[in-house]
């Protein structure tokens, strides 16, 4: 089987030697091969017009051409067949940019090796035509944070500390003990990712299991057709860290129920 073909780019010599010394940490979980290094978009175009890499690490800020213009420029000579692009920088201000250039994913300095791992094996995911003309296979880790953009900045909300998700208009609101965050992720697509963590409590709300401290009843009075006031009772999820109560839906009680004994 043939490993992930990477092309390392940065303007700094230890920051290349520093990303190969990762990629070589992680050989086990995410099977790489760094084709060449290139210490300028000048020098990197010249090394694409012979060979086509699966991913390239790009460093953002670089003498002369940056990383997001050569970006730009490889979107624009190389449709279709274009390298997936990995940004890594010092600054989170630049990620804005980076997305807008179609990047796979954004790291931050200094990247982790088990950051960096999950970031090449969501490209392998949601490219597998690309990348599986090289036989390639890539052992998924999955991802320890939620990435949050805010205010221009990137924030990483660890998996760990989330105790609610809600659905909000066209947002799903995250939860900690601390604060909330806006994603842009689906419940569902965080169901099925955590199914083994977080369950849902609603069709709008999923709740860690572990945050699950129990169930009370609560009421609501509410009109019935003008004539006389009318009480149900429906069961609602104390939450471990947070004063809100989460409602429990009909059809999800049974296994909230289940979850709590």
């Amino acid at each position: 089987m043939n490993p992930v073909k990477i092309l390392i780019v940065d303007d700094e010599l230890p920051a290349r030697q520093r990303m190969a010394m990762l990629l070589s940490d992680i050989q086990d979980v995410c099977p790489t091969t760094v084709v060449g290094d290139a210490g300028s978009a000048q020098a990197a175009m010249v090394f694409l017009e012979t060979c086509t890499p699966d991913i390239i690490l790009l460093d953002v800020q670089m003498p002369g051409t940056t990383g997001i213009e050569l970006a730009q420029q490889l979107a624009a000579t190389k449709a279709g067949v274009s390298p997936a692009i990995i940004f890594v920088s010092a600054y989170d201000e630049y990620a804005i940019k980076a997305f807008d250039v179609h990047a796979m994913d954004y790291l931050l300095k200094p990247v982790r090796a088990g950051r960096l791992a999950e970031a090449i094996a969501r490209i392998v995911e949601r490219q597998p035509r690309h990348l599986q003309a090289a036989s390639l296979v890539v052992q998924v880790q999955k991802k320890q944070h939620f990435s949050v953009l805010e205010r221009g900045r990137i924030l990483l909300v660890p998996v760990v500390e989330v105790l609610f998700l809600k659905a909000e208009q066209k947002y799903v609101t995250l939860h900690t003990r601390q604060r909330e965050y806006l994603i842009e992720d689906s419940l569902t697509s965080i169901e099925e990712e955590f199914s083994d963590l977080f369950v849902r409590a609603h069709r709008n709300a999923l709740i860690r299991k572990s945050a699950i401290k129990g169930v009370e009843r609560s009421s609501h009075i509410h009109d019935a057709h003008g004539e006389h006031e009318k009480v149900t009772e429906a069961w609602q999820i104390i939450v471990d860290g947070s004063h809100e109560r989460l409602p429990v839906s009909r059809r999800q009680w049974p296994l909230i129920k289940a979850l709590v004994r």
